[in-house]
C-alpha cells in the first residue's frame, strides 16, 4: 500500500473512531514532525509540545480535511502554526532550518486569527484553481525528470519554489545568469502552452485565483519536488544512483526543504534505533553464556 492510500485508509478509520488508526497515524508522522519542530523550537520539550498540539489540531479539524491534499503537508502546516504561536507567546524570533538557508518556508507568518481548519476551508474553496496550477507545474516537473534535465529542474525549483532571483540562482549553481534566464523563460513558455490547452473556464478560474495563490504555495502544498521516503532511504544508505543522488543532495542542502530534511532526520533516527537494538542483541548473545548462578 503506497503512502497516499495508507493515509486515506487511516483517515477513514479515524473518522469512524478507530483508536488503532489514530495510533498508527501518530507513529507514522511523529518522528518527522518532531525533527521539524526541534530545528525551530527553543527546546526539546517545546518541540514535543508543538507536535502534540499539532496532532490535537488535526483531530479537531479532520472534518474539514481535503483528501486531495497531502496529509503530511497538512500536518507540517499545523505544526508550523503551533510554532508561530509558541514564538509569539515567548516573544522570540522565528527560526529557520537549515541555518544557512533563506527563511523561505517561514517568510510569511500566519494571519492573526487564522486556524488550520480555516486554512482547510480556504483551500477547499480554491481547490479547482489550485489543482489546475498544480497540474501544470507537475507536468513541467515530470517533463524535466523524464528527459533527465535535473540541472534545469534545480533552476526552476530555486526560482519558482524558493523565490530566488536569477543572479542568486546563478551564483548558487555556478552558472551564467543568462543561462538561468533562458531556463526560466522556456519554463514559463511551457506553462503558458499548458494553460492554453486548458478550458476557457479553467483559465478564467486560474486568473481570478492568482491574486490569492502563489506558485510557491501550490508547490509546497502539493510537495511537487519533495522526495519519497524510499528515495531518502536509498540516499541515506548510499545506494541512490545519479542523477537522483545529486538532485536529492541539492533538494536537501541547497533548497533546504524542511519536510524532506525532517524526513531524512527521522529515517536517521530510525536507523540509529535499529542499530542500537542490533548491538544490544549481539552483546546479549555473545555474553549470556558467561552468566552463572550465584
Amino acid at each position: 500500500m503506497d503512502a497516499e492510500k495508507g493515509d486515506a485508509f487511516l483517515i477513514d478509520g479515524i473518522k469512524r473512531g478507530d483508536q488503532r488508526a489514530w495510533r498508527q497515524l501518530i507513529e507514522r508522522y511523529q518522528g518527522r514532525l518532531l525533527a521539524f519542530a526541534r530545528s525551530r523550537a527553543p527546546s526539546l520539550a517545546d518541540a514535543e509540545d508543538v507536535v502534540q498540539e499539532a496532532f490535537v489540531g488535526f483531530a479537531a479539524s479532520i472534518a474539514n480535511f481535503d483528501p486531495t491534499r497531502s496529509l503530511e503537508t497538512y500536518l507540517f502546516t499545523i505544526a508550523r502554526y503551533k510554532l508561530f504561536d509558541l514564538m509569539r507567546q515567548r516573544k522570540l524570533p522565528t527560526q529557520s532550518a537549515p541555518a544557512d538557508a533563506e527563511d523561505w518556508w517561514d517568510r510569511v507568518s500566519p494571519d492573526d486569527g487564522e486556524s488550520p481548519s480555516r486554512l482547510a476551508v480556504t483551500v477547499e474553496a480554491a481547490a479547482q484553481q489550485r489543482h489546475l496550477l498544480a497540474d501544470m507545474l507537475r507536468r513541467l516537473i515530470y517533463e524535466m525528470r523524464d528527459r533527465q534535465a535535473f540541472d534545469d529542474l534545480q533552476v526552476i525549483e530555486l526560482v519558482f519554489y524558493v523565490g530566488r532571483r536569477n543572479l542568486d540562482v546563478a551564483e548558487l549553481l555556478d552558472i551564467d545568469q543568462k543561462a538561468v534566464a533562458g531556463i526560466k523563460f522556456r519554463a514559463i513558455g511551457k506553462l503558458q502552452r499548458y494553460l492554453a490547452d486548458a478550458s476557457p473556464d479553467a483559465v478564467a478560474c486560474l486568473d481570478e485565483a492568482m491574486a490569492d495563490v502563489t506558485v510557491a504555495q501550490v508547490w509546497r502544498e502539493n510537495r511537487l519536488t519533495c522526495l519519497k521516503r524510499s528515495t531518502l532511504g536509498a540516499y541515506l544508505l548510499g545506494v541512490l544512483e545519479e542523477p537522483w543522488k545529486s538532485f536529492t543532495q541539492f533538494h536537501l542542502d541547497v533548497v533546504g526543504c524542511p519536510v524532506c530534511v525532517a524526513n531524512l532526520q527521522d529515517l536517521q533516527a530510525e536507523e540509529d534505533t535499529l542499530r542500537t537494538g542490533a548491538n544490544t542483541e549481539r552483546m546479549f548473545a555473545s555474553s549470556v553464556g558467561f552468566l552463572k548462578p550465584q
